[in-house]
């Protein structure tokens, strides 16, 4: 009768492993963390809003999923994903987010695909990469290897979960629900 544990560990030495590494963090005191990184970006005006509970909730425990952040525009996704997780991954669990915007995915493509931990802000504004009438939708490439190797993603988009299922297929969208936490921002633009 097969051991299927003994025989994945027999194999990962030869680079078979079915079994994805999935980046797993827990940052103490999330909320009161994460106020304090919107504050010391968006400064003493800053203010909670509901969605930020999920985004620090997924702090505390991500269970080796990413973060998918869609919806209006000037509701803090970027300050958040770009500029607060990355500071606070890199403290509380010693990960490094490497960063990138919708228009690099292109050009950057297998380097991207290469990394462990990656932020793409702005998905959905990119194009379709064609070199020597080679045509690849990037996007597409970075979730399947995510998934596939338990590489964690960090995303915002404007676009909503329907837009990224019609710009990209159902598939990607699929993968996208098994691989991140949505968290959906909803209301007004902050920006003044």
């Amino acid at each position: 009768m097969i051991d299927f544990k003994k025989t994945i560990e027999n194999l990962k030495e030869v680079g078979f492993n079915p079994l994805p590494n999935a980046v797993h963090i827990s940052v103490p005191d999330a909320k009161n963390v994460l106020m304090r990184g919107i504050t010391y970006f968006a400064g003493e005006e800053a203010r909670w809003l509901p969605e930020y509970q999920v985004i620090a909730d997924w702090l505390t425990d991500n269970n080796g999923r990413g973060l998918l952040c869609t919806g209006n525009c000037g509701r803090g996704k970027t300050m958040i994903c770009e500029k607060i997780i990355p500071l606070l991954l890199n403290h509380y669990c010693r990960k490094i987010v490497t960063c990138f915007d919708a228009q690099q995915m292109n050009a950057k493509i297998d380097e991207i695909k290469r990394l462990h931990i990656i932020y793409i802000d702005d998905v959905g504004t990119e194009n379709v990469s064609v070199k020597f009438g080679e045509k690849r939708i990037a996007f597409a490439e970075i979730v399947d290897e995510a998934e596939k190797k338990g590489k964690m993603l960090i995303i915002s988009t404007n676009l909503s979960t329907d837009e990224i299922q019609a710009k990209y297929d159902v598939r990607v969208l699929d993968r996208l629900r098994a691989i991140t936490k949505l968290v959906v921002f909803d209301g007004e633009s902050m920006r003044k």
